[in-house]
């Protein structure tokens, strides 16, 4: 199973009030657009409310938004202006279509034994040399916030460690995310992961 049900009945009963704690997009997305071609193809896992799919269209790339909570799919569409696809993360099943991967804050929901098999999925769906930008909240090990969601909470070893044994990718590296305060009022510390197909 790639996801856990508490969290994600956590997120279909939260979604309006969610879908409005964020007005604009990281700074890493940014970052992440500036390395791709004009126009590139990118597909966005786990895309909430649509925000950042909303921005990487408005900035003239082809986006395929995809979420696996339809709650939040429906807040992500009135952002978006578009459909959004309802999609797990095992649910990924393209091959070679994508120029690029976008996974902010999403995979960290993911229970940790599925992750392997969900980097290999991403791996798969990137065209040759497409790259893959997917950040975690990092820490000693899974647990449940005060929220009662779960997150997998890698060291940046066991997050390297995990990319290099899913797939053979073409590099890999690994950047300080901007951390912050999370829905649950505590601070948490991210990092990005970076890989090319």
């Amino acid at each position: 199973m790639s996801y856990d049900p508490d969290t994600f009945a956590f997120y279909a009963q939260n979604a309006k009030s969610y879908a409005q704690r964020r007005q604009k997009p990281s700074d890493s997305l940014i970052q992440f657009l500036e390395t791709l071609p004009d126009g590139a193809s990118i597909v966005e896992l786990g895309c909430g409310a649509g925000l950042e799919a909303r921005y990487m269209k408005d900035q003239g790339f082809r986006v395929t938004p995809t979420e696996g909570n339809p709650a939040l799919a429906a807040e992500a569409e009135q952002n978006f202006g578009a459909p959004v696809k309802i999609m797990r993360f095992d649910e990924l099943e393209a091959t070679d279509q994508y120029d690029a991967l976008w996974a902010n804050m999403c995979l960290l929901h993911a229970p940790w034994e599925s992750l392997p098999d969900i980097i290999a999925l991403i791996h798969q769906a990137l065209k040759p040399n497409g790259v893959v930008w997917a950040s975690f909240k990092t820490g000693d090990g899974a647990k449940r916030d005060e929220l009662g969601r779960y997150y997998n909470l890698p060291t940046a070893e066991m997050l390297q460690q995990t990319f290099a044994d899913a797939a053979p990718w073409q590099s890999f590296r690994q950047q300080d995310g901007v951390g912050g305060v999370g829905a649950d009022n505590q601070a948490y510390h991210s990092i990005w992961c970076i890989a090319q197909k």
